[in-house]
């Protein structure tokens, strides 16, 4: 199995196990606030935004562009996860959670497309991926899990 493969697939099982930490939450329990000034459903809707724009710099990759457009700097990460997650405060839970599945479908679609020798521990396209997907998931499915724990959910 390639470093690809296995890239691939940490992302789709640890896709899986996010959604198990979802599993059962009520409407009032993914809009309460938990984790600084946000709720589970402004953890999923900054994901959902990170699938979009790293899909993107994922597609340049394949193209055998820059990654990143002329301009554009993610030096800023907690202001990006904050647009992010304010782009969906007003979208209903159901509306985010469908956002989410449909731009981690369409993120790994084009991680896909990206040559395997582009996916070596280090290289840019390894770290997009990993850390927009299986990393990513597994870091707020932990948080989830143990907010769950505390509150007896």
């Amino acid at each position: 199995m390639t470093a690809k493969d296995e890239l691939l697939n940490a992302g789709a099982r640890e896709h899986k196990a996010f959604h198990e930490a979802l599993r059962g939450l009520n409407e009032e329990q993914m809009t309460e606030v938990w984790l600084g000034t946000w709720s589970v459903k402004d953890i999923v809707a900054h994901m959902s935004g990170w699938h979009r724009e790293m899909g993107a710099a994922l597609e340049r990759i394949a193209r055998g562009e820059r990654p990143i457009p002329e301009g554009v700097r993610y030096d800023d990460v907690d202001a990006w996860n904050a647009g992010f997650a304010a782009a969906a405060r007003d979208a209903k839970v159901a509306d985010v959670l469908l956002e989410f599945d449909k731009s981690h479908a369409s993120f790994m679609h084009v991680a896909a497309t990206v040559s395997a020798e582009r996916y070596q521990p280090g290289k840019t396209a390894y770290k997009i991926v990993d850390l927009n997907s299986a990393h990513h998931y597994k870091e707020h499915g932990d948080q989830i899990r143990a907010w769950r724990t505390t509150r007896g959910i």
